[in-house]
């Protein structure tokens, strides 16, 4: 196992309400525990039945730590993905295991209802009243030399994952074909 620990890819529900910190060099860090509930089919009754369920302790960081912490809310479904971390543990009353993962990315589970996203400029902090930041002069996410506020989707939602997606978009009315 290499020291950030082997890559793991988990969908649970969040368990805790995620919490936010700051370690004393400024590092933000939003932690939260996720339950995974493991559920067999039983060929001979034919009913699924829950057989246990995991607890994972998950860190993220950064500016993950921030979306994570905006995002997320007790009971939400989640998909994650990042770096378990399997660790024993006495505090010399009680002895246990710890199993943890550093995350790399994290987001809603759509199997299981919808959301909506938000891009965020790079660098963009988020104001804890308002959400994520808004308006940023530059979106440094756009190709460069294109205007993200007038790229040419008037009329249109303007959320760079939706334009050209739908078959309802003048272009797809025009016959032309999406760029994906």
């Amino acid at each position: 196992m290499s020291d950030r620990g082997d890559t793991i890819t988990i969908t649970g529900n969040v368990a805790t309400p995620p919490e936010l910190k700051r370690t004393p060099a400024g590092v933000v860090i939003t932690t939260f525990r996720v339950a995974r509930t493991l559920r067999r089919y039983d060929r001979d009754t034919g009913v699924w039945s829950d057989v246990g369920t995991n607890f994972y302790t998950v860190s993220a960081y950064r500016t993950l730590a921030e979306h994570a912490h905006h995002s997320l809310h007790k009971g939400d479904r989640v998909i994650l993905t990042g770096h378990l971390r399997v660790r024993d543990w006495d505090n010399g009353t009680r002895k246990g295991t710890a199993v943890e993962i550093d995350a790399d990315a994290i987001g809603h589970d759509l199997r299981w209802g919808t959301t909506t996203f938000v891009k965020s400029s790079r660098g963009a902090t988020i104001d804890a009243a308002r959400g994520p930041a808004q308006g940023a002069e530059e979106d440094a996410w756009a190709a460069p030399g294109v205007d993200s506020a007038s790229s040419g989707t008037e009329g249109q939602d303007a959320h760079p994952a939706l334009v050209g997606a739908g078959s309802a978009s003048p272009s797809a009315a025009d016959g032309d074909e999406t760029p994906f």
